[in-house]
């Protein structure tokens, strides 16, 4: 039996409605909720985030779990503005980020229920990165203007 893979970029010209607002509802998400989680690790409001670090990841990394979350913090942040500007990037990036968080949860031997929420979020972020955005710059058709008498 032979499988025939689709290797067709996604169109970048008319599609559903539903397809736009998939894509502006992921971006939506995966801008906001990166930032506000970066933003978080500085000041440590909803969670306290050194908990979630794994010991063998806390030995390979220079200095304390905090700053450790600190930089984690930074990354989260400017995940959550590529996603803003370049989503097809900023999705591949987010997955593999992602994916980091969900090896370092199964490494820690708990928080299997947020690993398994943080897999749906890396599926919903490749998601993302195969959308086509809703325009580009070679969609846009500028009016022409017109010869004026003289």
């Amino acid at each position: 039996m032979t499988t025939q893979r689709d290797t067709t970029a996604p169109s970048t010209g008319t599609r559903s409605p539903a397809a736009h607002q998939a894509f502006l509802l992921l971006r939506t998400v995966f801008t906001v909720a990166p930032i506000l989680f970066g933003l978080d690790k500085f000041v440590g409001l909803l969670t306290d985030w050194e908990q979630y670090l794994a010991p063998q990841i806390d030995n390979l990394i220079p200095g304390t779990a905090h700053q450790a979350m600190l930089a984690v913090g930074v990354v989260e942040v400017i995940a959550g503005l590529l996603v803003a500007v370049l989503p097809r990037i900023g999705g591949y990036v987010v997955a593999a980020w992602l994916a980091g968080i969900i090896v370092n949860l199964l490494l820690i031997g708990s928080y299997y229920d947020v690993a398994l929420r943080d897999f749906g979020l890396l599926v919903g972020a490749l998601a993302l990165a195969r959308l086509p955005p809703p325009v580009t710059l070679s969609a846009i058709t500028l009016p022409r203007r017109r010869a004026q008498n003289s």
